[in-house]
């Protein structure tokens, strides 16, 4: 670990794990070139470890909340090829979760996002729950029932696809004199609002105000705060199969009680 830098290193990932956040970043940080939130810079990848500038933490403030809701606004606005796509140039899936613990991340490409996010997101996690002995028959038939609605395109509510940073809790944002950066990324193209839904998940500071400078720029679609836990379902059940305990329920519970679609609400 260099002066300058800051060495995330394992030998026990899988193959082209740091390949794949390396990826990742590159390509968050050429949203963040034309007023895309800002990426923590690559020093150096390697087959076992990822070199980064280290940063110097500081209290987030308001001001830095919105102004990092707008530049999150223009990153998803770079867009991405498909609902599902990779980073240019990225073969394969790619990886999700712990660092001890990586879950895989399908990846392709999808026309729309729900069936992007019922067949690579939803489905696959449900079946590693259920072969792990978390859900029974009942509690799978619920999931499918999300499969099913989001197939339909029910949840629809974007045009095309954005280019997330797709693990965005609130950890892997870093707050520093500059403002906030983004770390540890699992880059694809999904639905904006996904990204937001995890920020909210364990709290971000200043959530509002991130909100705020993102609607700002791009305002969200009608009823995007009852579909918030149906945008967190993927993590909750990587939660779910890692971590097991409240995790389990807690997406059985999203499962069980999503909004009417936004085309009911909107009347058609």
């Amino acid at each position: 670990m260099s002066h300058s830098g800051f060495r995330k290193e394992s030998h026990d990932v899988p193959s082209g794990y740091f390949a794949w956040e390396a990826a990742g970043l590159r390509w968050l940080a050429s949203a963040a070139q034309v007023g895309g939130a800002a990426v923590v810079p690559l020093l150096e990848v390697g087959d076992h470890h990822l070199e980064l500038r280290r940063l110097s933490p500081t209290a987030p403030s308001v001001d830095a909340a919105r102004a990092f809701g707008a530049g999150l606004a223009r990153t998803h606005a770079a867009g991405a090829e498909a609902y599902g796509a990779g980073p240019p140039g990225w073969e394969g899936d790619g990886f999700f979760g712990p660092l001890e613990q990586p879950l895989p991340l399908v990846l392709g490409a999808w026309e729309t996002w729900g069936s992007f996010f019922a067949e690579a997101r939803v489905a696959p996690l449900v079946r590693t729950a259920r072969d792990a002995g978390l859900y029974d028959g009942r509690a799978t038939r619920t999931f499918d029932r999300v499969v099913e609605r989001l197939t339909a395109g029910a949840f629809d509510t974007d045009g095309r696809p954005a280019r997330l940073h797709g693990d965005l809790w609130s950890g892997n944002v870093m707050w520093t004199a500059e403002g906030a950066t983004l770390i540890d990324p699992a880059a694809h193209g999904g639905h904006r609002e996904t990204d937001l839904a995890l920020l909210a998940l364990f709290g971000a500071p200043h959530l509002d105000e991130i909100r705020r400078g993102y609607e700002e720029v791009q305002p969200l679609a009608d009823g995007w705060p009852e579909r918030v836990g149906l945008h967190q379902l993927h993590c909750l059940l990587v939660h779910a199969v890692v971590y097991g305990g409240g995790y389990v329920g807690q997406a059985l519970t999203v499962a069980g009680s999503l909004p009417t679609s936004h085309h009911a609400k909107d009347g058609r």
